[in-house]
């Protein structure tokens, strides 16, 4: 009988460490994809994975975070179409950020970085370096993000 509790004990409680794992993973880093040869992490919807992405973004050259102004606030934005063309015109970087935040391994050097959603498109001049670079993308109330 004891050999059975003992073993039921067990088990219970591995359940309960692989459920905890399994929620942990669910709200951390989203995967990693290659684009073009360069590493991006993109997501940060709900509370748990966009705090994760805040707390990767210092080990990544470039965090692009995208948002909508909404009168005192701002929401963040996904399904953002991000283009990155090197200094010479070259497109280095085509993908869609799932979430309000893209991680990218980018060399460094000077970028134009465009940000299209709702047809709205955002540009900025960027520079990447050897120290982590962080931009915010912010469209105008009235802009859909979903």
């Amino acid at each position: 009988m004891r050999s059975n509790i003992r073993r039921l004990t067990t088990v219970a409680a591995l359940g309960a460490a692989l459920f905890g794992m399994a929620s942990a993973g669910a709200a951390g880093l989203p995967p990693a994809h290659m684009v073009n040869g360069i590493e991006t992490v993109s997501g940060g919807i709900g509370d748990g994975q966009a705090a994760a992405m805040q707390a990767a973004a210092p080990n990544w050259p470039l965090t692009l975070e995208f948002a909508i102004r909404d009168h005192a606030k701002s929401d963040y934005a996904a399904n953002v179409k991000v283009v990155v063309r090197n200094a010479k015109g070259d497109t280095v970087l085509k993908t869609t950020a799932g979430g309000p935040f893209l991680l990218a391994r980018l060399d460094p050097g000077q970028y134009t970085v465009q940000a299209s959603l709702d047809g709205k498109m955002l540009q900025q001049k960027i520079m990447v370096g050897h120290a982590p670079t962080r931009h915010l993308f912010l469209w105008p109330a009235g802009t859909d993000g979903a």
